[in-house]
């Protein structure tokens, strides 16, 4: 494949904060359109991820922070591998989240964001994902709490949330949790 040199010197500022939190250069991107074509969840997408990755191109950072676009991506990478210059487009999506999030933009869909927030404290605790401790989590985070209930009791019954979580790894997942905040700790009092 023929080398692309694309320099950073047009670059708009959100393009520079994704290059510096995702090593992912937008600008390679020649709008092929295949990553919105394989994406599965492009149709809920108020803007498909070739065309954020344009906007955040042309600098603008209003319409990409407060799109749902990155919100809604299942990070499946369906997209990055079709991408023929080999743009890593779900680690864009993820740079662009943590970027809207440091700059203290609220997510487009508040229940994404409750989501991730209860997976993640949910690993915190146990070391791997606790089912039935996520939903209670992601329940107490959006006062949904019988919204899904009927679901909740066939899986029970069918055996598919357990009662009691598997602790396994517990301890080296909450090293691992810690190890990542001081990192970040350190990015940000240096930034």
């Amino acid at each position: 494949m023929m080398e692309t040199n694309v320099t950073s010197a047009s670059a708009s500022p959100l393009a520079e904060a994704v290059l510096g939190e995702s090593g992912q250069n937008v600008n390679l991107c020649y709008q092929c359109g295949k990553c919105a074509a394989g994406c599965p969840v492009s149709y809920a997408m108020d803007y498909k991820p070739v065309q954020l990755i344009h906007a955040i191109r042309l600098g603008m950072d209003d319409l990409v922070l407060n799109s749902k676009t990155m919100w809604l991506c299942a990070s499946c990478e369906t997209c990055t591998t079709r991408c023929p210059q080999e743009v890593d487009v779900a680690k864009v999506m993820d740079a662009v989240k943590i970027t809207a999030l440091r700059k203290g933009i609220k997510p487009a869909i508040p229940q994404v964001a409750s989501f991730y927030k209860a997976a993640l404290s949910n690993i915190k605790i146990c070391g791997r994902m606790y089912e039935l401790g996520m939903i209670m989590g992601l329940k107490m985070r959006t006062f949904e709490f019988f919204k899904d209930a009927a679901m909740g009791m066939k899986m029970f019954r069918k055996g598919k949330l357990k009662m009691i979580p598997s602790l396994t790894g517990a301890m080296r997942t909450r090293r691992i949790f810690r190890r990542v905040k001081n990192i970040e700790d350190k990015n940000h009092s240096t930034a």
